[in-house]
């Protein structure tokens, strides 16, 4: 821990929301490892006990609970009563789309019990949807690729007839599953897999955009994280860029490094301040060497899962950001790491072989760039078990069989509670003798110890 981040106060617990039900998202396990590293009290919703996510150590405690987004009572109830359990103001953090988009829509009687960032009620929404963000860059003059949301497979053809093949097609609202086995965004090469797309998303009744494919390269391909403050100033904003991605160039980062780009994070963040964006963002960009101009494919307006790639001098990311605006803190001024490099381990061998199949990548190269890397999502000498259990359902994924209590087949409707390992170091500890001259003390609202799992 750095000297900025260690006389910080951590008493405030946090908590990590997902309504996602993605067994294997690792952007929460950074959360709760870059928090409860200093010293925060940390929950965490999860699927079930076999969520890799919910057995790290940091965890103070687990609600397995898979609440639906769309049922705005119910998670209010279920919130209120995860806050009652906790028993006081805590820091509220979504992992994805959903998340923000219901505290932004939703939240308002949630702000005594939680703190979070408070955007535009609207802005998220506008956002996270592909189309809608695409309708708000023309508005606002931001370079961006062309798209169409086409009624017809005809209005498809006649759209890629312009821009030519192949296309990028993305679902307009990803975060509303329902969609099967459509991928929220993919390629499209030709003529062929654009009709088998566009049948597929009729008979899902699921919205398709077809975005224009940028030329890219090495280097072409960068992101953008940061924190908003409630004025819409953006401290700190990281830029990085993506080295590989799973699927191969249209996906999540599998393996990304820390760059900074002055003239990128000043656009951004001149974009923001006209946004009048608060929280934590993640951005996906395209250098387009045919008119060099950046140009915005995603805006992600809640925490990337690939966030603790960038850390500044001071230690700070931008969960810790965030945890020390709301909390009263202060934000340290310092510069961003630069070369570091992140690896998403279950995601970027499946990644590369898409490489490998285009002959973009050799099994040398690879091995080489492993060498690169400075953190990866799962594997953490302090926090094991997570990168286990990881190891066990991928192993067990790839066998087709699925494990119990966290795939994706249903929702657990009301929250249960059980503590984390952290909570049962801490109450260990109490429990063992201590010195007279020792006063053991119980931080009001903490946790009762217990292994057994019990209703909220």
């Amino acid at each position: 821990m750095s000297g900025a981040l260690s006389s910080i106060d951590a008493s405030t617990p946090a908590v990590v929301l997902k309504f996602d039900p993605n067994v294997m998202h690792h952007g929460g396990l950074g959360v709760i490892r870059s928090l409860g590293r200093i010293g925060v009290p940390v929950y965490g919703v999860h699927e079930g006990p076999w969520a890799p996510v919910a057995s790290s150590r940091y965890l103070h405690g687990r609600f397995f609970w898979q609440p639906s987004p769309d049922d705005v009572d119910r998670v209010r109830a279920g919130l209120t009563r995860l806050a009652e359990r906790i028993g006081q103001r805590a820091v509220l953090i979504p992992t994805d789309d959903a998340g923000a988009i219901f505290l932004a829509e939703h939240g308002d009687d949630l702000r005594q019990w939680f703190l979070f960032p408070k955007p535009p009620s609207e802005l998220p929404r506008q956002l996270a949807g592909k189309y809608s963000l695409y309708q708000l860059c023309v508005q606002l003059g931001i370079p961006c690729p062309q798209a169409t949301v086409p009624a017809s497979l005809d209005a498809a053809r006649e759209f890629a007839a312009g821009t030519g093949f192949p296309l990028i097609a993305k679902l307009t609202t990803p975060w509303q599953h329902g969609s099967g086995k459509i991928r929220s965004t993919s390629i499209v090469a030709d003529d062929e897999e654009l009709a088998a797309i566009q049948r597929a998303c009729d008979q899902a009744g699921t919205g398709l955009m077809l975005q224009e494919f940028i030329p890219g390269g090495r280097g072409h391909d960068w992101f953008v994280h940061g924190y908003c403050d409630a004025s819409a100033s953006c401290r700190p904003a990281f830029t990085g860029v993506k080295e590989r991605s799973y699927p191969a160039h249209a996906g999540l980062t599998s393996l990304g490094r820390s760059t900074p780009n002055p003239r990128l994070r000043d656009e951004v963040t001149g974009l923001l301040a006209r946004l009048s964006y608060s929280g934590i963002l993640d951005l996906d960009i395209r250098w387009d060497a045919r008119d060099g101009q950046y140009k915005l494919l995603d805006f992600n307006p809640r925490l990337g899962a690939q966030f603790r790639l960038f850390r500044d001098t001071a230690g700070v990311d931008v969960a810790i950001a965030q945890y020390l605006d709301l909390t009263g803190g202060v934000i340290p001024d310092a510069e961003q790491l630069s070369g570091r490099g992140f690896l998403v381990e279950n995601y970027d061998p499946l990644g590369a072989l898409g490489y490998w199949r285009s002959g973009e990548l050799g099994l040398r190269s690879w091995l080489s760039s492993l060498r690169t890397v400075d953190e990866t999502a799962w594997f953490a000498r302090d926090d094991l078990r997570p990168f286990g259990l990881m190891c066990v359902r991928m192993g067990w994924r790839l066998a087709t069989r699925p494990l119990p209590g966290g795939e994706r087949s249903g929702r657990v409707a009301e929250p249960r509670y059980s503590a984390g390992r952290a909570a049962r170091r801490t109450s260990r500890r109490a429990a063992s003798p201590q010195p007279i001259a020792e006063e053991n003390t119980t931080r009001p609202g903490a946790p009762r110890s217990q292994k057994e799992e019990t209703k909220v």
